[in-house]
């Protein structure tokens, strides 16, 4: 192997961490562990970290010199990646989460298929794993299309063209073009990425055959949390590309309207409102019944109700608070231009 080809070859595994000791351990291992060796792992510890997170990985890269660790002081997922980028030296770039795992033939086989000349990235399954019986439950809720929707990374069975990855690959080059990541962004940058790269005539495929083991919620309250936050980041990106809307991201915002509709209709005609509700709590409990089959015991079966009561209300009301403060925004920019 010449010396050029063996650049070519390297491929850089980017990691943004922020308090994940619990995690990181377990995810650089697996990293290390892969087939295809030629690697350069960028760890990008978050400045608010407050656990021993950096001493982590500073420990392994004493003992593996392909594990570099860095700094973000300013903070924020975006800003920790494009830290990441900047110090890339490999051809092919591949994002792993700092709470997952990945197994042993993962870069070798997305890189194989970013060879094939015709993706701008690659991405595979999504499977959430959970420690705690919420947790369980949330897993198979984040695996229903019921509770996620048209996030095939959650559920796909079949290769294909999708509008979004989580955790892509992609050629570094390609990435730089395309100026990184949007640091103006507090969620869903990953999303607005691939937007950007599709709107330049790229295409993203879906693997089902590439798995990411990502440790996912382990509370409803957290995962309502999170879901809270995505649909919030989701104005934040509609509002710099509108085009990027879809009719699905609105159904949620549009049926937790309609909740709060049925809420007022309530305080006068309750059986009106409870009508108005049933067919949602119909398709809530069919969706749990068919979702709880495979979790081992009724504690785990009683959360998937609210696991995806949490996904749907979290993502609704954090959109429609987006759209409060991005009308708040808008006002404001109106009065200094006065």
């Amino acid at each position: 192997m010449t010396a050029d080809r063996a650049v070519d070859d390297l491929v850089t595994i980017i990691i943004p961490a922020r308090d994940e000791s619990g995690f990181i351990g377990d995810c650089l291992a697996a990293v290390q562990a892969q087939d295809y060796e030629n690697l350069q792992v960028v760890v990008v510890v978050d400045g608010a970290t407050t656990d021993d997170t950096a001493d982590i990985v500073a420990a392994a890269a004493k003992l593996d010199p392909r594990v570099e660790l860095h700094t973000n002081p300013r903070g924020g997922i975006p800003v920790s990646l494009n830290i990441a980028l900047a110090a890339a030296r490999g051809r092919w770039l591949v994002r792993v989460d700092s709470h997952s795992t990945i197994d042993a033939g993962y870069v070798g086989t997305v890189v194989g298929l970013l060879r094939e000349g015709g993706w701008g990235g690659v991405g595979g399954r999504k499977d959430g794993h959970g420690v705690t019986p919420a947790g369980r439950a949330i897993a198979a809720a984040l695996g229903s299309p019921f509770g996620v929707g048209g996030s095939v990374y959650h559920h796909g069975e079949r290769r294909q063209e999708v509008d979004h990855i989580p955790f892509g690959a992609y050629p570094t080059a390609l990435i730089r073009e395309l100026g990184g990541w949007d640091e103006g962004l507090v969620a869903n940058e990953d999303f607005e990425f691939d937007y950007r790269l599709r709107r330049a005539g790229h295409r993203l495929l879906f693997d089902p055959a590439v798995a990411i083991r990502w440790h996912s919620r382990q509370t409803v309250a957290d995962l309502y949390r999170q879901y809270r936050r995505y649909g919030r980041g989701k104005v934040a990106v509609a509002v710099k590309h509108p085009r990027s809307m879809r009719p699905r991201h609105v159904m949620v915002p549009a049926f937790v309207a309609y909740l709060a509709g049925a809420a007022a209709v309530a305080l006068r005609r309750p059986g009106v409102a409870a009508a108005m509700v049933a067919p949602y709590a119909a398709a809530v409990a069919a969706a749990t019944v068919h979702t709880a089959r495979p979790l081992g015991g009724a504690a785990e079966r009683s959360y998937v109700a609210p696991a995806f009561l949490a996904m749907h209300l979290g993502w609704g009301i954090g959109f429609w608070a987006g759209v409060g403060a991005a009308v708040a925004d808008r006002l404001r920019s109106a009065r200094k231009e006065r």
